[in-house]
């Protein structure tokens, strides 16, 4: 079954099938340094961040915790354990037996 990453419950397990490149939402960041400054993020950015930190399709990712009010997840992937937000993680499609 595919799900998005953010589906996934604490100890869960999945297999990377693709990312979701044509979502039509935006995503912006915020930087706390320049209070009210966003930066829009787009698709493209997004997807080159997750392949860059390893996530790519037919990769093992364990979601390790997942934070209280839509906070970020941390995941274990490939022996490392990285937290990404919300906004990227619902990008990320996975392969799950449940």
């Amino acid at each position: 079954m595919e799900l998005p990453l953010t589906a996934l419950r604490n100890g869960e397990t999945g297999v990377i099938t693709s990312t979701d490149i044509n979502s039509e939402r935006q995503m912006t960041c915020k930087h706390r340094a320049r209070k009210g400054w966003k930066k829009k993020v787009t698709p493209e950015r997004c997807i080159k961040r997750i392949t860059d930190l390893g996530l790519t399709p037919g990769t093992k990712v364990t979601v390790v915790k997942s934070a209280p009010f839509n906070g970020p997840l941390e995941i274990c992937v490939r022996g490392s354990r990285l937290a990404i937000g919300r906004g990227m993680a619902s990008r990320i499609i996975v392969d799950t037996e449940r």
